[in-house]
């Protein structure tokens, strides 16, 4: 493939946004995604080349793939995990459609009820006050899995690697449980 760079307007931003390990979104990023997607093939052959993988999911967000991660990474990731699992669990005891999260405000009063519920759990994970849990959106934003506006945040797209990892480690548990009755039924 020949790849016309003079054709790929918004090649420095996109790179310098998806190699700092951000996620491009649908709805925050509008011009860039619209590069990204007029010319996908022509990113994809050449980030591979640089040794890239880009993914490009299609329910609005990209990013690179990345089998590193730092110390910190993972830290954050992990309370990232954690904080969206709660978030999901507490909007749905509230009687809030989960498919809807990108309508969700989480202001001051949210999070302030989420640390109240859910303290022991987020203590569990060294996160020992609801500051903490401001620290942690305001990373997950720099990254692009939430935005900013009017001192709330809204979920973006990205979150949907969250949600996708919930539900293959609920798989998981649900094909666990299945071999064990089998095992049992076998006795």
């Amino acid at each position: 493939m020949t790849i016309d760079f003079t054709a790929l307007t918004q090649l420095q931003p996109l790179f310098k946004l998806l190699s700092s390990g951000a996620h491009l979104n649908r709805l925050k990023d509008t011009e860039l995604w619209v590069e990204l997607e007029s010319f996908q093939s022509h990113y994809e052959a050449l980030f591979t080349a640089l040794g890239f993988i880009l993914v490009v999911d299609g329910r609005g967000f990209a990013y690179f793939k990345t089998e590193l991660a730092s110390s910190y990474t993972g830290k954050l990731t992990r309370r990232l995990a954690l904080l969206i699992m709660l978030l999901f669990e507490y909007q749905a005891d509230q009687g809030l459609h989960l498919f809807q999260f990108q309508q969700w405000r989480l202001d001051t009063s949210l999070i302030d009820k989420l640390w109240q519920q859910y303290t022991a759990l987020f203590e569990a994970e060294e996160i020992n006050t609801s500051k903490t849990l401001t620290d942690i959106l305001d990373s997950a934003a720099r990254v692009g899995f939430l935005s900013v506006d009017d001192d709330a945040y809204y979920l973006l797209p990205a979150i949907h690697r969250y949600l996708d990892l919930f539900e293959e480690l609920a798989q998981a548990e649900r094909t666990d449980h299945i071999k064990d009755d089998l095992k049992e039924d076998k006795l």
